[in-house]
């Protein structure tokens, strides 16, 4: 357990639940689905999947920032969309964060429902170097 440490940040929604914003584990930092809630009002923001989309990598990057970590440090993401019709939306501002050489392993889901009914969820696996 001493490797466990729980990773939060104001800069992120907090968490809805029994759960945690990241968890740092060893080398690795997990960070829970964000969804497209503004951490300054505590809503949701306007629904299209450009502004849900532009929210969620902006929680993501608060919370990988908290660690001094980016988007180049991410290995593994998922992505969960209430309707497939916007991948290509969501990917067009997914490939401007993740812009560099290496992209990390993702998997793309189209999912029945979501968290107060989002558009959006993303979730990732980062690593320290």
């Amino acid at each position: 357990m001493s490797q466990l440490k729980k990773v939060e940040t104001s800069n992120a929604p907090a968490a809805l639940g029994p759960y945690s914003q990241a968890i740092k584990a060893g080398s690795f930092l997990f960070v829970s689905g964000q969804i497209p809630i503004d951490p300054k009002t505590g809503e949701v923001v306007e629904r299209t999947i450009v502004a849900q989309t532009k929210q969620v990598l902006n929680n993501i990057e608060a919370i990988l920032k908290a660690e001094g970590l980016d988007f180049k440090n991410v290995v593994k993401s998922e992505v969960y969309l209430k309707d497939m019709q916007d991948f290509q939306k969501m990917n067009e501002l997914y490939a401007e964060k993740f812009s560099f050489p290496i992209k990390p392993a993702r998997q793309t889901l189209q999912v029945a429902k979501l968290p107060l009914d989002v558009l959006v969820e993303i979730s990732c696996i980062a690593y320290y170097e």
